[in-house]
């Protein structure tokens, strides 16, 4: 305790009917006519009296004895904000790693894919395409290019029979209606795919015009061709096709797996199939964007605005929009964990306080003020969300590196998390213990004595 406040006091008792006097009512204090020479007066009669006052370390200690005096509830009423804050902490973190690895795994699959739509030719006696063939070698000398392939198609293509043999017998199913195409040679590498069987089709096959056709995986199965070691044929429009591959496993254009792949030259000779409609590029991770500007001026020189080129979104962008789905999905429950430990902290305070009404009433019969009563509570409840929210933080934390590393990720914990929750857990025990200590100061000593 520290003196720090002087008052004032009369040194006899003072009848209340000479106050209302206004010849004597100046000799005392109080008085309803209290004048400059009566103060001046009163100030040789009157006598010190000191007011104990507590500074923050006495109020700390008060505090914290309150808090130990009852381990047992106070350890129950700090378990919801641990929950809270340890679901807070949990689920920020949880949602970063997570969206890092989603995002991780988008940039490896979809970041590095640019595709270039090419509208058809004007109608006209000798329609001339945007781009032609060897457009596919201009965009290949780009730099960040990993791989780029030209393919054409029709709707006049899109529906057509495809026969294994040329034998009709009645009854049976004699072909499949699939989708033919043209493409260029590089084609497996730019939709990621492999030959499961043979080989695909080469340049020598399109000087040659060659009539030979690649199948996918689907067609294949759907045709009943499993191997092309007795060199298989399929007749397309009365027309035989010698099959020398099957390709599979395709990331981009899957529905390559159910269509009949030919040599441009061929197909041109064939069915007409000789404009390029689209262009597939496979980039090194960030340079797509790059890319994506630069592929149609290397396509169609002068002609590039006509061209639609299809590119990824930024990184950056999906990786914040994956971690806030993730994050507006989750943090509800921190939230209504964080607010039922609030709950549980003012109950818990409450009830403290009206278990303590005598030892409030005795502290203010000593000379505490209501300030001091406040922030005696507002300093318990406080410690106990402090002590939740650091508990809290540590638990969560914990557990989100031992998410990270069963699930093989790379945890990812932010330093202003781990600060800001401990202060989040002291904010909610003010909060929660504004109402019960307003009740304890209002208490008259009196009445708390009393009861």
């Amino acid at each position: 305790m520290r003196a720090r406040a002087r008052v004032l006091e009369p040194a006899a008792p003072v009848d209340p009917a000479d106050l209302m006097d206004p010849r004597i009512a100046d000799r005392y204090p109080g008085g309803r006519h209290t004048t400059r020479r009566g103060r001046a007066r009163r100030r040789g009669r009157a006598r010190v009296i000191e007011r104990p006052w507590m500074d923050f370390r006495d109020l700390w200690t008060e505090a914290l004895a309150g808090v130990l005096a009852r381990p047992m509830r106070s350890a129950l009423t700090t378990l919801g904000t641990v929950l809270g804050i340890t679901t807070l902490v949990i689920t920020i973190g949880i949602s970063a790693t997570a969206g890092n690895q989603i995002v991780g795994r988008f940039d490896a699959l979809t970041a590095t894919s640019v595709t270039v739509v090419v509208p058809p030719p004007p109608p006209s006696a000798d329609p001339v395409p945007l781009v032609d063939w060897s457009g596919v070698d201009a965009v290949r000398r780009l730099a960040g290019v990993d791989s780029v392939a030209a393919i054409a198609d029709s709707t006049a293509t899109a529906s057509v029979q495809v026969r294994a043999n040329d034998v009709v017998s009645p009854g049976d199913v004699t072909g499949q209606t699939m989708a033919v195409l043209a493409a260029s040679p590089t084609l497996p590498a730019a939709v990621r795919g492999r030959m499961t069987a043979g080989r695909f089709f080469d340049d020598g096959n399109i000087a040659g015009h060659d009539r030979v056709a690649v199948l996918g995986d689907q067609a294949a199965r759907l045709l009943g061709i499993s191997s092309i070691q007795d060199s298989p044929a399929v007749f397309l429009k009365g027309q035989a096709y010698t099959v020398i591959g099957i390709l599979g496993g395709a990331e981009r254009e899957q529905q390559l797996s159910t269509a009949v792949i030919l040599p441009p030259t061929t197909a041109e000779d064939q069915l007409g199939l000789g404009a390029v409609t689209r262009v597939l590029i496979n980039t090194a991770l960030g340079a797509a964007k790059q890319v994506g500007h630069q592929a149609p001026i290397a396509l169609a020189p002068g002609a590039e605005d006509a061209l639609t080129v299809t590119a990824p979104p930024d990184p950056t962008k999906a990786r914040k929009g994956v971690q806030g789905d993730v994050n507006g999905l989750f943090l509800v429950l921190g939230l209504v964990s964080l607010v039922v430990g609030a709950i549980g902290i003012a109950n818990v305070t409450l009830v403290t306080v009206m278990e303590r009404i005598g030892e409030i009433g005795l502290r203010r019969a000593l000379g505490a003020s209501r300030r001091q009563v406040a922030g005696q509570f507002l300093v318990e409840s406080t410690t106990i969300g402090l002590l939740g929210g650091v508990i809290g933080a540590v638990l969560g934390m914990v557990v989100v590196v031992a998410v990270s590393a069963i699930r093989d990720w790379t945890p990812v914990l932010d330093v202003r998390l781990a600060l800001g929750a401990p202060v989040a857990g002291a904010l909610v025990g003010l909060l929660a213990g504004l109402y019960p200590s307003l009740r304890a100061s209002r208490m008259e000593p009196v009445d708390a004595l009393r009861s």
